[in-house]
């Protein structure tokens, strides 16, 4: 009797740790597809870390080149993670380059970023305490963010729009800091002679524009080389290849190769050297302060 007893309460134990351990790591969303605009695509996800307590947020900006993805592509791991160290998760969704040009992404972020400000105190969130991660296009949104100055509209009847745009650290993935077509020109000869000339033919339409003139302007107003200052926030920034790695013989692979490559985050972490901002740069075999961007959110999201 003492034996059954003794077992019913050790099955007991281990099925209420296993329910604790999925709500730590679910990957259902306490509230899905909030709207935070007018599009069908201008929808959120978000996570509570502890809707009990003011918490962190950071934010996921999805990649895709402009032209697919969505909120969904979160990484399950680093949810998880973030979640575990106190850290609430969003995720959004943007229109495309199909429907709107750019920036029209961008200001989409923006938009989904304050309206997760002012949601701020119903939904646990320290609003001063705000990250933003992606990969690819969803970094180069992250970045354009991150080292914009102040885009809040203090004079909008639009409570949203009144919101602030600064954040408190920014996380990167095969982030390209920079739209300049100048510097694709030479990086694309560097790494694949002779593709210099589609390159230019395209580029133009990524901003609905007819000129190099015209998209290199608006590139300019996009690029992380651009924009950074002395009061922008520290970054992270992760590359999959080293500086001197060999380019890929599969085609495929080269393309994303050369896109993602550490040469822009270097390019960054150089400027930002100079004007004494934190940058982290990790690529294989780099010795770096931070394992992960989970470890880097921890750190500048709960220090005091």
């Amino acid at each position: 009797m003492k034996i059954t007893k003794t077992i019913n309460v050790v099955l007991l134990l281990l099925f209420t740790v296993n329910i604790s351990c999925a709500q730590k790591t679910k990957n259902t969303p306490d509230l899905a597809n909030v709207k935070y605009g007018e599009h069908e695509r201008n929808v959120l996800d978000i996570w509570f870390a502890n809707k009990n307590n003011m918490s962190p947020l950071a934010i996921y900006i999805h990649g895709g080149g402009f032209n697919y993805g969505s909120k969904e592509k979160i990484n399950k791991n680093e949810l998880t993670q973030l979640l575990q160290a106190g850290i609430s998760v969003a995720s959004i969704s943007y229109r495309y380059k199909t429907i709107v040009p750019l920036p029209g992404a961008h200001n989409d972020a923006k938009q989904a970023l304050q309206f997760i400000r002012s949601q701020a105190e119903s939904w646990g969130i320290n609003k001063d305490k705000i990250a933003l991660w992606g990969g690819s296009a969803g970094a180069q949104i992250c970045m354009w963010l991150a080292f914009s100055d102040e885009m809040a509209n203090i004079e909008s009847t639009n409570p949203v729009e009144r919101e602030s745009t600064r954040i408190t650290c920014v996380a990167t993935k095969g982030g390209q800091t920079t739209m300049d077509t100048d510097f694709w020109v030479r990086h694309i000869a560097k790494y694949s002679p002779g593709q210099e000339a589609a390159f230019k033919i395209r580029f133009h339409k990524n901003f609905g524009v007819e000129t190099k003139n015209e998209a290199d302007e608006i590139a300019k107003n996009i690029s992380a080389l651009a924009l950074i200052s002395k009061d922008d926030p520290p970054i992270f920034m992760k590359y999959e290849m080293s500086p001197n790695d060999s380019v890929p013989i599969n085609v495929k692979k080269k393309k994303g190769w050369i896109v993602h490559h550490v040469d822009f985050g270097i390019a960054l972490k150089e400027r930002m050297d100079q004007l004494n901002i934190e940058a982290h740069l990790k690529y294989p075999s780099a010795k770096t302060k931070y394992k992960s961007l989970v470890d880097f959110f921890n750190d500048k999201l709960k220090q005091q």
